[in-house]
This record gives structure tokens, sequence and C-alpha cells, in this order.
């Protein structure tokens, strides 16, 4: 074999293993920091998405859901959330989820782009990627878009938010308006998680201002589950 030939079929072989590996849609090529990296990794060896499968795909607050199955009182429903996700990390690790053609995918997107600086225009640009993509590839799975949910400034935490509440309502507004447009289900939590009178969450369903408690996320599910007894 000459060194020719050799050369020609090595890069025959790594050709193909790069094609396998992106039909398989394990290739993520998003690294904005390490958490995100170890939680993909856990999600290539996680047994892939199939269309019997509910998909809550988000963010922090996805992610220390937990067993949302058992919140839920549903098979089939597989947590895909990663702390500090942003709209674009959803966008790319999409390529480990469409290909299953999942029945239904709950969407939490938003705040970590918030907290970057962005206006509530910007957040929601951000924001339509992963729903176009979701569309585009797998238009047979059920998307629902979820609010962002209010915080409480008044536990003085997450500096990047502080001063912010009010653009919630304007970023929950301006995602409603895209996914009615879309044709895509939006799910309002916002309300079911303000303090009256006010745009702070209840403090009672917040453990740090941000991120919830076991009863917030009884008051999430609860809000849910009429939207999965339809699927």
């Amino acid at each position: 074999m000459n060194a020719f030939f050799k050369r020609t079929l090595g890069f025959i072989v790594a050709l193909f293993l790069f094609v396998v590996n992106s039909l398989s849609g394990q290739t993520v090529h998003y690294h904005p920091f390490k958490h995100y990296d170890d939680r993909v990794i856990v999600f290539s060896n996680s047994p892939s998405i199939t269309s019997e499968d509910i998909v809550m795909l988000g963010n922090s607050l996805t992610e220390f859901g937990g067993d949302w199955g058992e919140m839920l009182d549903e098979e089939h429903v597989v947590n895909r959330g990663i702390a500090g996700d942003t709209a674009l990390g959803i966008y790319h690790r999409l390529s480990q989820i469409l290909p299953g053609r999942p029945k239904a995918i709950f969407l939490m997107v938003g705040v970590n782009d918030m907290s970057h600086g962005l206006s509530p225009q910007k957040v929601v640009e951000q924001c339509k990627k992963p729903i176009d993509r979701i569309l585009k590839e797998s238009p047979g799975t059920k998307l629902f878009v979820q609010s962002c949910l209010p915080y409480c400034e008044s536990f003085g935490n997450w500096k990047t938010l502080l001063g912010r509440s009010s653009e919630i309502p304007v970023i929950n507004e301006l995602l409603y308006q895209y996914c009615k447009l879309k044709g895509v289900e939006f799910i309002d939590l916002y309300p079911h998680f303000l303090r009256q009178g006010t745009n702070q969450m209840r403090r009672e369903l917040s453990k740090d201002g941000l991120h919830l408690t076991p009863i917030g996320y009884k008051v999430w599910c609860f809000v849910l589950k009429k939207y999965v007894k339809t699927l």
C-alpha cells in the first residue's frame, strides 16, 4: 500500500466518521462554560430521544427540576436543562434532540440572555433561533414555549438582573406575539408566580430570588399538567 493510497484511505475514514457523528445528532460545537460541556456529555451518553419523549428544555430552572416525569406524573419525560444556558446554547444542542422527533418540547429560555445585558428585544431575537429550528427540523413535535418567570429582587442576588424586573413582562409579550405568529402554544407561567400588586416573585416560591423551592415547582407543574394531558 503506497503512501498516497494510505493518505486517501485515511481521509475517507475520517470523512465517514464525521458524517456518522453529524447524522447521529450528538455533535455539539457550542462551549460557553464547563458545566454546559459536562451536561452535553451526560446527554450524549444517555438513551437517545425518541418519538415517545416529552423534552423539558431550558436553563437551570429546568435542570434543577430533576425528575420531571415524576413531578408531572407522566412517562417518557426527559430533563434537558443546563444551568446557565442561553438561547444560543439551546439552539446548538438541539442536534441531540431533534433527530429523535420527540412528541413534545417544553422550552424555557430567556433569563440568562437577559442577564448578559441584552435588551428585551435582543433577548427575544435570540429566543427565536431555537424556536425556528425546532419548527423547521421537527415539525411533528408539539412545541410549547413557556414564559420567563418573575424573580424577587429583595433577596439581593443576581446583580446583573437587579432593577430589571419590569423587563420580564416585555420579553414575555414579545415571545407571545412571536409564538402567535408561528402557531406555537405559549404558556404564560408569569402570573402564577407573582406577589400580588408587584412584578416580583413570591418569596415562598424561590430559594434565592431566581431559582425555585419545591413549592415553586409544584406551582409550575400544576400549570403544565393540563398541557401534558393533551399530548
